[in-house]
């Protein structure tokens, strides 16, 4: 497929308005819509963020038609969609029109631009920051890409390195660095085309690692360094922070359903059977008791025969190496990348695969760090079953509207709106990279 695909922006939120948003987490193991109030808060004390955000409905769809993130048949994920927003439309009470939508599948990736652009050896000012992001754009469009997010994540005065703001400084040369996260535009056009099957509109794309970092992260997280690791059922992704700023998102296209299926063929259960033992017995790491607790399970075609015994043990020799290769394909392109996971740096492991016995301490000797599990905060009204790591990606959409105009696409696609409720796009950046959220 030639050309690149122009996605839809979301548009700034307004610092003084409450507006009701829908957002649709479309994952390969289920589909969520929730439907929530945005309020305005006091940046002091919400962690830099403009707006809380109160639920009035959710919609939650064990997933049909989804492998891997992608749509493999548009008629079951149209109807598995339309049942998740349903159900929010009804609790909540409310029609819903638009949707700020998940993009887990289609090899989501990273790319970093830069470019220069001359001052005069004058004082920076906010034409001569746009002139330098629009100067880095130009390059970002590849053939069979859609361009999820591009962001800034930093500026150079001269010599000077690093800079978060660079309005007011005095320099010959200004220079931008842009991360742009990108996706295979045939997945992304036909999940939006399953969504718009719906009678919905697309407000925006938010790659899947980005909005569960978005849900999870602590405050100072971001701005120390941390790496996100979002196990979901059809495929695990990655997003790494530095200084605040997203600087790398990946995939890879295994996560938990691929250790059901193993279970599922290495016991000749049935696949629900499967996934019960692997959610109620099963580990990532070994045990000395694995061989004393045993298992009742019945094979595929002997329901009317009497349950067979087994040790743990063999359920976990089954799910420990699956586990392992994931967790080493995150490690080895993490360092392909140049972003290894460091022994003092964060790993904050989320998505529904990540609740598995043992994860945090397999991802601890695997990829190194101080791991931890991250579940959605920040929002209010969420039911407790949606406090989980699985609601990660969900929960994040709803904060991602906030962060939306710090993204510079190319000025032929979209012209960024100057302000923000009042505020600058340059003071928005700088407040968001120093503040993180």
């Amino acid at each position: 497929m030639g050309g690149s695909l122009h996605l839809p922006r979301m548009r700034p939120l307004s610092s003084r308005k409450s507006p009701i948003l829908t957002v649709l987490d479309v994952g390969t193991s289920k589909i969520v819509c929730l439907i929530a109030r945005l309020a305005p808060v006091d940046p002091a004390s919400a962690r830099g963020r403009m707006h809380g955000a109160r639920i009035l409905g959710i919609g939650h769809q064990r997933s049909r038609g989804m492998k891997a993130g992608q749509v493999v048949d548009m008629e079951e994920a149209e109807t598995a969609i339309r049942l998740a927003v349903d159900a929010a439309e009804r609790m909540a009470g409310v029609q819903v029109e638009s949707v700020v939508v998940s993009a887990a599948g289609g090899r989501i990736g990273s790319q970093h631009f830069q470019a220069r652009v001359a001052v005069g050896d004058r004082s920076v000012g906010e034409a001569d920051v746009h002139r330098v992001l629009e100067a880095t754009c130009t390059h970002t469009a590849r053939d069979g890409r859609a361009v999820l997010h591009s962001l800034p994540t930093s500026f150079a005065v001269d010599d000077a390195q690093n800079i978060r703001d660079p309005k007011g400084m005095i320099g010959d040369q200004l220079g931008a660095h842009l991360h742009v996260a990108s996706c295979d535009a045939a997945a992304i056009r036909n999940l939006g085309l399953a969504v718009e099957r719906c009678h919905l509109t697309v407000e925006a794309f938010v790659a899947s690692p980005y909005a569960s970092a978005l849900s999870v992260l602590g405050e100072d997280e971001a701005e120390i360094g941390a790496t996100v690791v979002d196990l979901g059922g059809g495929s695990t992704s990655v997003a790494v922070f530095s200084g605040g700023a997203l600087i790398h998102v990946d995939s890879v296209a295994v996560g938990g359903n691929h250790v059901t299926l193993d279970v599922a063929r290495g016991l000749n259960v049935r696949l629900s059977g499967a996934e019960r033992m692997k959610t109620l017995y099963g580990s990532a790491i070994s045990s000395a008791s694995d061989d004393r607790e045993t298992i009742a399970i019945e094979h595929v075609g002997d329901e009317a025969s009497e349950p067979i015994h087994m040790p743990r043990a063999q359920l976990v020799r089954i799910i420990r190496p699956r586990v392992e290769e994931i967790l080493e394909l995150v490690r080895d392109r993490l360092r392909k990348q140049g972003h290894p996971v460091h022994s003092g740096s964060r790993l904050v492991l989320t998505g529904g695969a990540c609740q598995l016995t043992g994860l945090p301490e397999s991802a601890r000797r695997i990829l190194g760090g101080q791991v931890r599990v991250g579940r959605p905060v920040g929002v209010q009204g969420l039911p407790e079953s949606g406090k989980s790591p699985s609601f990660a990606a969900a929960v994040g959409l709803l904060v991602y509207p906030q962060f939306a105009a710090l993204e510079h696409f190319e000025p032929s696609r979209e012209r960024m709106a100057l302000a923000v409720g009042g505020d600058g796009y340059l003071a928005r950046v700088g407040r968001w990279l120093k503040e993180s959220f």
